[in-house]
């Protein structure tokens, strides 16, 4: 599967989505206009590893909510990962059985390694 789970109207995802010259051949999922289903969710999960590692710390909402003063555990990242797209670390790219998540500058040269 080739597969990019982003927000389009970020421009953090469209600067890396060019950056890395995604083939035509990847679907894209804005994640804002269709939501990730629980099956999405856990496939990601078995790629990435965990949950938590799906999970963005530095959304809005998690410093509205206070979460980081929770002590957070898989059922509780996946269920806000579930509840509001802005807990997703985002861009998450799928390259067949690997798994990029985020926008870090190491993240983008894997991307682009194994394009």
């Amino acid at each position: 599967m080739q597969k990019i789970y982003y927000l389009s109207t970020c421009d953090t995802c469209k600067r890396i989505i060019k950056e890395v010259g995604l083939p035509s051949s990847f679907i894209k999922q804005d994640i804002k206009q269709e939501e990730i289903t629980v099956k999405q969710l856990e496939e990601l999960k078995e790629l990435a590893g965990s949950y938590e590692a799906l999970f963005s710390k530095r959304a809005k909402l998690y410093k509205e909510r206070g979460l980081k003063n929770e002590d957070l555990k898989e059922r509780d990242f996946k269920r806000l990962l579930l509840e509001h797209y802005t807990f997703l670390q985002r861009p998450v790219i799928v390259n067949n059985n690997q798994i990029f998540v985020g926008n870090s500058k190491k993240t983008v040269e894997a991307i682009k390694a194994s394009l």
